[in-house]
């Protein structure tokens, strides 16, 4: 009785130790399932079909609402509307910038995106494939877009600061679980957006803070724009991404721009155009020598194309 006693109390403690064990892993699997940023292998018809009917929805959700603030204020809400460029017209902060050079930005921005959509109804599986790893990012990108720009022209600033950052978080989860897709990819949907939300923080951070147009304000602006190229250098340098690089180049551009033609004698212009230079001479450094690559690799590969089709 003693051994059966035993072997009960063993096979008891073995199935808890199963239990045990077999339902966390059950559980991150089912999680991964249902994940929509989980990294996939391939992705079902069904799936797919998804991502291709929300992904062109979110963009165009996003690019209607931006286009139309543009131009156009609000009708509703209790604090001041106005359109997005109004805004930044009306506060002479230290980050207010050029909207005809931002909105040259959008713009390219915008096209380069719906390139990005085409491929998801590309005739590669490759690239289908490609497109739909990075779409859950994508479209929860553009719903944070759609919600900044409407808090923002009603000058909900703090409101709207918490949605860039929330963007910003998302956007830096793709860049690094993400960082070596192909450029069509990287450049429309990661450096692209990432690029703008970083300088967006301090551009409707320097709006929301009281007084934005102060002194104080205006000194922890001429601290702050530095921030800009150091960003763009981490990327540059530990990446080789010179998208990034040129990317903050030309919003520090847009910054210098509009600091200039306010204010001749001031700080913030010549740091702007700085921080634009150096960002851009680093993009060429490291973006001269990997086109160089690509056209030695090309080169070589094409013999052996040339062979593989005589033979």
């Amino acid at each position: 009785m003693t051994g059966i006693h035993q072997s009960m109390l063993t096979l008891q403690c073995h199935n808890s130790f199963e239990k045990r064990l077999g339902r966390p892993l059950l559980t991150t699997a089912m999680f991964s399932l249902v994940n929509p940023f989980a990294k996939r292998e391939s992705h079902s018809d069904n799936t797919v079909i998804t991502y291709k009917i929300l992904t062109t929805l979110s963009w165009l959700l996003a690019l209607v609402i931006s286009f139309y603030y543009t131009f156009n204020s609000p009708d509703d809400g209790v604090w001041p509307r106005r359109s997005i460029w109004q805004q930044n017209d009306h506060y002479h902060t230290a980050f207010r910038m050029n909207h005809i050079i931002a909105s040259i930005y959008w713009i390219v921005l915008f096209i380069l995106q719906g390139g990005y959509i085409a491929h998801l109804f590309s005739g590669s599986i490759e690239r289908v494939n490609e497109a739909c790893h990075v779409g859950s990012h994508f479209i929860l990108n553009n719903l944070f877009q759609f919600a900044f720009v409407m808090l923002f022209v009603r000058s909900l600033f703090g409101w709207a600061e918490l949605i860039i950052i929330l963007n910003f978080i998302n956007l830096s989860s793709l860049y690094f679980r993400h960082p070596g897709y192909a450029r069509f990819i990287h450049g429309a949907v990661v450096s692209g957006p990432l690029a703008w939300t970083f300088v967006a923080i301090f551009w409707n951070g320097a709006i929301m803070v009281p007084h934005p147009e102060a002194l104080v304000a205006r000194i922890f602006g001429n601290i702050f724009i530095w921030g800009i190229m150091g960003y763009g250098l981490f990327f540059i340098f530990f990446y080789k991404d010179y998208t990034m690089g040129f990317n903050l180049s030309v919003l520090s551009a847009a910054i210098g721009v509009s600091q200039f033609l306010r204010q001749v004698v001031a700080l913030q212009w010549i740091f702007a155009f700085t921080v634009m230079a150096v960002l851009f001479v680093a993009t060429v450094v490291v973006a001269v020598p990997a086109a160089n690559k690509t056209r030695t690799s090309d080169a070589e590969r094409a013999p052996l194309l040339s062979d593989n089709n005589n033979n």
